[in-house]
């Protein structure tokens, strides 16, 4: 019965229909597509399946998560604090265990995630491509936001930043499969679990990806 929906998922039809909707954001059935075969994903799968993590967070026995959306990087990235500082309002970063940040960089997606329970800021690329810059821009945000939002300093010392390496993390072997890659690196580290899978698990994330979007829950 699974399989049958999301392969009605991928038939034909208006592009434009909204297939799945929460979060402030809508699913189109066109942002379904890019989950089928090797095509890259798009903004709109990654916002909201990367919400669906903060929701289940909010449940008995998983790390307290909040994500930023995926146009939160390049606007940090390009313009500075000043142009994100209001994105916290009502937020306080600092009471929750896990920042996800997912980045597109060009034709690329990563993840970079903040741990407060181990004051590491680390770096995950499926194609090994280096985040050191990446995750300096994160700390700096982090002492931007404390010192604006709570009046104190954070200190260089006590946090560890970490360009996770190609050893450390599952590869990709493809072009295509990025976008999937930072979604499953999200998922896994949003529960703690070891990251196990692999590129030959890419086919069955997409499908599953499809349906835990359609019925906005994870499996």
């Amino acid at each position: 019965a699974m399989e049958r929906e999301i392969a009605a998922a991928f038939r034909d039809g208006d592009p434009a229909e909204i297939v799945s909707r929460a979060y402030k954001l809508n699913v189109t059935r066109n942002d379904i597509h890019t989950l089928q075969d090797l095509r890259w994903v798009n903004d709109w799968i990654i916002n909201f399946y990367i919400n669906l993590m903060v929701e289940r967070s909010k449940q008995e026995g998983y790390p307290s998560v909040h994500a930023f959306s995926t146009f939160f990087y390049p606007k940090l990235a390009s313009e500075g604090y000043g142009a994100v500082r209001r994105w916290t309002r009502g937020v306080d970063l600092f009471k929750y265990d896990i920042i996800l940040v997912p980045i597109h960089s060009r034709v690329h997606w990563s993840l970079g995630v903040i741990d407060f329970r181990k004051m590491t800021i680390k770096y995950f690329d499926s194609m090994a491509q280096k985040g050191d810059k990446i995750c300096e821009v994160l700390f700096d945000y982090l002492q931007e936001e404390s010192r604006e939002k709570r009046n104190e300093e954070l200190n260089v010392a006590e946090w560890t930043l970490h360009n996770m390496q190609p050893h450390e993390i599952p590869q990709q072997t493809n072009g295509s499969d990025c976008g999937v890659f930072t979604c499953v690196f999200a998922d896994y580290i949003s529960r703690d679990e070891p990251l196990t899978f692999t590129q030959d698990d890419m086919p069955y994330f997409r499908k599953k990806m499809v349906w835990e979007i359609l019925h906005q829950q994870l499996l």
